[in-house]
């Protein structure tokens, strides 16, 4: 059994069920969600039944696709209902979103809680208090609790019952009108599930974000006011604002695959002032879907395009509706018909491609910025024309380069490695033509060195564009290969490229596995703190100081026994820690993308903002 053949689980009924079992029972709770993961599974109209074993049954009646209710899970056992199967089965099932909107985030992405084709625009909530209420100051406080008392844990203590205060602390903020701060919780939550479960798309990265993002959230409910607390609490679904008649030109498709198990496309499309705007199709369905749904009508109008000709395509939209994000609704009131498209190189798109790469990565870490406000909008896409220049070995594999405008050497890498999709097999054809001239568009990867997800390209014979994730190349579309070869640097350059900021962020990340111990018994730092400083960054070297120090800090009352842990002070620092690195990670991506000529004089500007 795995978590993805179980119904989602809505927060607050993990949470019951976890806090009805007798201290006992808790302490068995993880070794039953082990065991229980290994049982086979039925599933039959809404109701999935796990054999616990021969002679008992536990049943999961999810009604509408979520177990909303903790009298939906039914065991069989002598010890039913205060036995430990009902929260086991609970918390190895996915844990259900907060609102019933489903998400379209980019590629392998955690799932959000909003959808490309709302029926009807959000309606506006109440106006934001100038300040927030004490029953949501009290939620947030719960919340930061709950996320330091994960960070404390680290991912190998943080079991079920430190999982089900997460999300009881996430259903009490969804009460109280926090959604935003919810949805980190229950990404941490998801995250944490991942991280325990061995699953291989797991990056200790992403907790660092989702935890980071959930304490500052969480901090930052009894401090702000006015139009920063609105952006604080969030919105629990995407507004749709009304935006007139519009003319739309295609420019890609690309497949979108959820680690939640949906899947489908995203199709980007500009507008005749160079807006960009996305039409949706992700449901439950893997990558099989994904691929399927590429050749579906879209859910746009009267149209009959698909996808994949929307994309090259164009339409003429009526009463369109339109998210801060730029997701096009698709409303009663929508009228769409089939117009003509342009090509890469024509007005209106061409305008695209003439910002120089620097300014457009500046726009896209603006935009993307990984503690930003999510109501701001904009896109994380790059429209460059580069040369390819072969294949290029890491240590997470092999990745193409190619050189941009002012001499930038850009790192090109797959969006995803599932090799029903075609992108990694298009890369590596790709890299076997050096020499070869494409326009091509990507997603930005913030990094200290130029870093693109390779999305779609100009046909290498110039006729026309490719999906490099649906659109497979042959070798025959390539041009002669006997074309000559430029040397690939073996190192990624960019004023970040010899920055010791990492000496920092691997002390962050070290916390999320191990927990606060893992600092704890670092001992002296000093070594680290002195080479920060000499790189010009101080205010690194002050904070990883702090960090350790607070990790190790435990009083003794005067019997000498240890006094319970401050969580509340190592939260703290290590969020600062977080945050400083997160600030001038992506200044030094900025920085990256000068043009050669200037980007030795980049990294002092950006070195301790």
């Amino acid at each position: 059994m795995t978590a993805a053949q179980l119904p989602p689980v809505a927060p607050e009924v993990t949470a019951t069920l976890v806090e009805g079992l007798s201290p006992r029972l808790r302490k068995r709770l993880d070794a039953s969600v082990t065991k229980l993961g290994s049982r086979p599974t039925h599933r039959e109209g809404d109701t999935v039944t796990i054999a616990v074993d021969d002679e008992t049954e536990l049943r999961l009646h999810a009604p509408g696709g979520v177990v909303a209710t903790a009298d939906a899970i039914t065991c069989g056992c002598l010890l039913a209902p205060a036995c430990v199967h009902r929260a086991a089965a609970a918390c190895a099932a996915p844990a259900a979103a907060l609102t019933q909107e489903l998400a379209d985030r980019p590629t392998r992405a955690v799932p959000g809680h909003a959808s490309a084709t709302d029926p009807s625009p959000a309606p506006e909530s109440a106006s934001t208090p100038e300040v927030a209420s004490p029953a949501q100051r009290a939620a947030s406080d719960a919340l930061w609790s709950a996320g330091a008392a994960v960070l404390e844990a680290g991912v190998d203590g943080a079991g079920a019952v430190t999982q089900s205060a997460l999300l009881r602390a996430a259903h009490t903020a969804r009460l109280r009108h926090l959604p935003r701060a919810a949805g980190a919780a229950l990404s941490v939550v998801t995250l944490l599930r991942a991280a325990r479960a061995g699953d291989p798309s797991y990056r200790t990265a992403d907790l660092v974000t989702a935890l980071a993002e959930l304490l500052g959230t969480a901090h930052r409910v009894g401090t702000a006011s006015g139009a920063d607390l609105a952006a604080v609490i969030g919105r629990a679904r995407r507004p749709y604002s009304p935006d007139g008649s519009l003319r739309l030109y295609g420019l890609f498709t690309e497949p979108v695959v959820t680690d939640s198990g949906h899947g489908g496309v995203r199709t980007w499309v500009a507008a005749s002032d160079g807006r960009l705007c996305t039409v949706g199709d992700v449901a439950p369905g893997g990558v099989g879907r994904a691929l399927g749904v590429a050749d579906r009508a879209v859910r746009l109008g009267d149209s009959a395009l698909t996808h994949r000709e929307l994309g090259r395509a164009g339409l003429a939209v009526s009463g369109a509706t339109v998210s801060p994000d730029g997701r096009l609704g698709a409303g009663k009131g929508v009228k769409a018909v089939t117009a003509r498209g342009a090509a890469w190189t024509e007005v209106p798109l061409a305008a695209l491609w003439e910002t120089p790469p620097s300014e457009q990565a500046a726009r896209a870490l603006r935009s993307t910025s990984r503690y930003g406000d999510p109501e701001r909008g904009g896109s994380d896409l790059l429209f460059l024309d580069v040369e390819l220049l072969g294949a290029v070995r890491e240590s997470g594999g092999i990745c193409l380069l190619a050189l941009c405008e002012g001499g930038v050497s850009v790192r090109l890498t797959a969006a995803d490695e599932d090799p029903a999709l075609a992108h990694r097999d298009n890369l590596m054809l790709l890299a076997t033509a050096p020499g070869t001239r494409l326009r091509v568009i990507g997603r930005l990867v913030p990094a200290p060195h130029p870093r693109l997800i390779l999305l779609a390209c100009s046909h290498p014979t110039g006729e026309g564009t490719v999906d490099l994730g649906l659109d497979r190349l042959r070798r025959a579309d390539l041009p002669d290969p006997a074309a000559p070869a430029h040397p690939a640097p073996p190192r990624p350059g960019g004023p970040g490229a010899h920055s010791p900021l990492h000496l920092l962020e691997r002390r962050v990340e070290q916390t999320v596995p191990a927990g606060r111990a893992a600092l704890g018994m670092l001992g002296d730092v000093s070594a680290e703190t002195r080479r920060i400083r000499r790189a010009g960054l101080p205010t690194a070297a002050g904070l990883l100081t702090a960090l350790c120090a607070s990790a190790a800090q435990r009083d003794r009352d005067p019997f000498g026994r240890l006094r319970p842990a401050d969580t509340d002070d190592f939260a703290i620092h290590w969020l600062s820690a977080a945050r400083y690195t997160a600030a001038v990670a992506e200044s030094l991506c900025a920085a990256a993308w000068e043009p050669t000529q200037e980007g030795s004089a980049a990294e002092p500007a950006v070195a301790d903002r």
